[in-house]
């Protein structure tokens, strides 16, 4: 069974109490960023995060870490997610909202920007006010964990004893180092659940069906893309060629 060391954290009125080290640096972390140990190879985002070692590592690291308990961390729209199946094991994911990408459950490590916050009887995250569905209370991990630690609940009551073999090293033999395993942003994103408040999703969802049409109607032709912009240089009208007068 795991068994790391706690460390104390000091927000609100939580002060005093304590968290596991690797709860802490799972939602501090920086993942998806270049390893400093492995920046001159090729694809080499840190993609997964070591528990023993409470840091964010990428798959050149893996061997270094055989014998630890490792979690893949997958990403959506900038944002770091965590499948269901694997942070359950972890911890309580009770009341947090999941989302289904492809075709997987997955939750938000961490809170995310929002333009305007929940106003009136909406059902909004107890913690950052974004607006969710029935019955949930949070958005992200980091959001009901924060608001145990300033409520002053103890974060023991939500903490799993897990099975270090659940997150061996054999996990990862199917991830390739190029990435392929990472979740592209035109992924089929969206809340898991019989009603569907997908505005964001659905935003870029058409953006990126714009994008794959455009492509696939201009394929075989220079097509050069820019921000919201396509602009396709083989749809060019050719003139009849204009031959020099003789002299």
């Amino acid at each position: 069974m795991g068994r790391y060391r706690w460390s104390s954290w000091g927000e609100g009125g939580g002060e005093g109490k304590v968290g596991p080290a690797w709860l802490e640096g799972l939602m501090r972390e920086t993942f998806f960023g270049g390893c400093g140990a492995h920046q001159n190879q090729r694809k080499n985002e840190k993609n997964v995060f070591c528990l023993h070692c409470c840091l964010s590592i990428c798959p050149h690291c893996l061997p270094f870490h055989r014998l630890h308990p490792l979690l893949q961390v997958r990403r959506y729209v900038y944002h770091d997610v965590v499948r269901l199946d694997d942070l359950e094991k972890l911890i309580d994911c009770s009341n947090i909202q999941p989302y289904t990408i492809n075709s997987a459950k997955v939750i938000f490590l961490n809170q995310r920007p929002q333009s305007r916050s929940c106003k009136g009887s909406a059902n909004a995250c107890f913690t950052c006010d974004r607006i969710l569905q029935e019955p949930f209370h949070f958005c992200s991990l980091s959001c009901k964990v924060n608001y145990m630690v300033y409520e002053g609940e103890s974060l023991s009551t939500i903490l799993h004893r897990f099975d270090e073999s659940d997150f061996a090293i054999s996990q990862f033999e199917g991830l390739r180092v190029d990435g392929s395993e990472v979740i592209d942003e035109d992924s089929h994103f969206a809340p898991t659940s019989s009603y569907s408040n997908t505005t964001e999703a659905t935003s870029n969802s058409v953006i990126s069906c714009e994008a794959n049409n455009t492509s696939k109607k201009n394929k075989g032709k220079a097509t050069r893309f820019l921000p919201g912009i396509v602009l396709s240089l083989g749809n060019r009208r050719k003139g009849a060629p204009h031959r020099a007068p003789l002299s």
